[in-house]
């Protein structure tokens, strides 16, 4: 039992690591033991982080604007430049975009789509060769996607292009574990709720404490339950579970 839920050893790839969600799976995961490769679109941001995530195990930076297909080949590319197979990859980099209904703009859909769900998609097939190289019977490769409980009921805050993507991407999972169980490789889907990240910070700021007051278990969530969850998802413990869409989120989606 004592290596059910080890990761210790694996190769895994975090996109947006360098904050928030994905500097959480990331320290997660170099913590255990994996050694982890981090993505996001600000090189020195990124380089940063990976330096600092270095002090407590092995962290490496490739930075890359995952929004269009070539960069995410790219970013594939670079790492199987270095490492032949990969174990765990978590699709976390995300855009989101806020207006009222009258002045929400067309340009918004492209940004938030191009990134949150066509990215995932095309890092996704990329990786998937090395991915399955590194399949083993009874421990497959995983593939974590980052949705939101925004994509699960509608949010107060008029974000319809984020919350219509996480939807996308809670979809985009079943469709890729389908397709991909196959070859050894599992997909998944994380769907938070509330969390201390930049993304969250100004809702958080006004807003925190009804936030949390709102939530059964009465508060938002931390670092570590969302490591847990990932390191879960990427160990033997997770190794049967593939097409979920898993809500972190203290029980507020069973409010809505």
């Amino acid at each position: 039992m004592k290596d059910l839920f080890s990761i210790e050893g694996k190769v895994a790839v975090v996109t947006g690591g360098s904050r928030g969600i994905g500097l959480m799976i990331a320290r997660g995961y170099v913590e255990a033991g994996a050694r982890v490769y981090i993505s996001s679109r600000k090189a020195d941001v990124c380089d940063e982080v990976a330096s600092e995530l270095s002090k407590l195990g092995t962290c490496v930076s490739i930075p890359a604007d995952l929004s269009t297909e070539a960069e995410a080949n790219r970013l594939a590319g670079e790492i199987a430049q270095r490492d032949s197979e990969v174990h765990i990859l978590v699709n976390n980099a995300g855009a989101n975009w806020g207006a009222p209904y009258e002045q929400y703009p067309d340009s918004a859909w492209d940004k938030v789509f191009a990134l949150n769900v066509k990215g995932v998609f095309n890092l996704t097939r990329a990786l998937t060769p090395q991915l399955h190289k590194a399949a083993r019977p009874g421990d497959p490769a995983r593939v974590i996607n980052i949705g939101s409980i925004d994509g699960l009921s509608v949010p107060a805050l008029e974000t319809f292009a984020y919350s219509s993507s996480k939807a996308g991407v809670h979809m985009l999972t079943r469709h890729l574990a389908k397709r991909l169980a196959p070859q050894g490789i599992t997909v998944n889907a994380i769907a938070p709720g509330p969390f201390e990240s930049q993304m969250m910070a100004a809702t958080l700021e006004q807003f925190g404490d009804a936030i949390a007051a709102s939530c059964p278990l009465g508060r938002i969530g931390t670092p570590e339950d969302m490591a847990g969850i990932a390191i879960y998802l990427a160990s033997r413990a997770g190794a049967y579970v593939t097409g979920a869409v898993i809500p972190v989120d203290g029980g507020i989606s069973t409010t809505k």
